[in-house]
């Protein structure tokens, strides 16, 4: 009974949300779409480092994920389209993206990935938001 009183006592400071992703802009039906979570400003968009992450095939023009229970707090989210499956996102001997990627808000930045600042939403409710890969 006390179990049960503390649940309900608890039930309405429920402080995470999930956010849904539906991803744009597949132009290839083949390979893998990395998706990834960040929740550390020094470690976006490193691969590897995120908070959490999924991989899905990929078999169609748009592709939706849905974050279950994230805390409540600020995001980023990047995607990249590993067409080869190689694990990796392939560039050129630039470091240019040869493979298509695409982060949260749509930010882009002309020479380099965006700051976590640009690519940033605040998590208070649930979410879907939407990436064009390019």
């Amino acid at each position: 009974m006390l179990n049960l009183l503390l649940f309900l006592l608890l039930l309405p400071f429920d402080s995470s949300s999930d956010i849904h992703v539906n991803i744009k802009g597949i132009e290839e039906l083949k390979g893998s779409m990395y998706i990834a979570v960040f929740d550390d400003p020094d470690s976006f968009p490193q691969f590897g480092k995120q908070y959490r992450e999924m991989v899905l095939p990929v078999g169609s023009k748009e592709i939706s994920h849905t974050f279950k229970n994230l805390p409540d707090k600020a995001y980023a989210i990047a995607v990249f389209h590993d067409i080869n499956d190689n694990g990796i996102l392939d560039k050129n001997a630039l470091g240019i993206p040869l493979e298509s990627y695409g982060f949260s808000r749509n930010a882009r930045s002309r020479f380099s990935a965006p700051r976590f600042e640009e690519a940033k939403i605040d998590l208070k409710k649930n979410l879907e938001i939407e990436i064009n890969i390019q």
